[in-house]
């Protein structure tokens, strides 16, 4: 079977099992969803859920948070880990959607990745959840059932993201990457994954 055949095959088996696979972040805008993503950097969207409603109750556009003292803000993320950085980050960001954006998330990956604390992956989100974008979207989870499964040998998110694009037909590709996510997060976990109730196990290298 080659990998085209094989992504196919696994988005076959999934889809029956996720239908309806989306983002474990809760938001109500682009502006809100880019924060969010950029504070869920090692940690998990539980906790990021957890503080981003009081965070855009208390600045709900970018200009506020622009406007926010980093003290005020790194209170109320600290819970997330690495609160320092990523206060600096959101409020930078935040600065240069109001000066650059006119307070509007752009949709172009060459816009996104230049706020701060916006990589490819954090773009894709928003790209593909709020502009219907086409994305392959790379976190860990992605990353690790993707290799495990014989789709990528890479360790690296960019050449992953590469290799995907090349064997995933555009049209499923969000869903693709939401659905392995999900797989990644219930059963194909970093330790200990249910091996013995996976669906892919008959097609999986990590398996096999």
């Amino acid at each position: 079977m080659d990998k085209s055949s094989q992504v196919n095959e696994v988005y076959k088996l999934l889809k029956k099992i996720y239908p309806k696979a989306i983002t474990f972040l809760d938001y109500k805008s682009p502006f809100q969803l880019l924060i969010a993503v950029v504070l869920s950097a090692q940690t998990t969207d539980a906790q990021v859920n957890k503080v981003s409603p009081v965070l855009f109750e208390k600045y709900p556009d970018p200009k506020a948070l622009m406007e926010s003292k980093i003290e005020d803000v790194e209170k109320i993320i600290r819970s997330t880990g690495f609160y320092k950085v990523k206060a600096k980050n959101i409020t930078g960001a935040a600065k240069k959607l109001y000066l650059d954006y006119n307070s509007e998330v752009p949709i172009d990956m060459d816009d996104l990745i230049t706020l701060p604390g916006v990589g490819r992956k954090s773009a894709n989100v928003v790209r593909a959840h709020c502009f219907n974008e086409s994305a392959i979207i790379v976190d860990t989870h992605f990353s690790r059932v993707t290799k495990r499964i014989g789709l990528t040998n890479s360790v690296k998110p960019e050449v992953i993201e590469r290799d995907l694009l090349l064997i995933t037909n555009k049209t499923i590709q969000t869903d693709f990457s939401m659905i392995i996510n999900t797989h990644g997060r219930k059963i194909c976990m970093a330790r200990k994954p249910l091996c013995g109730e996976c669906v892919l196990s008959s097609i999986c290298v990590f398996y096999n």
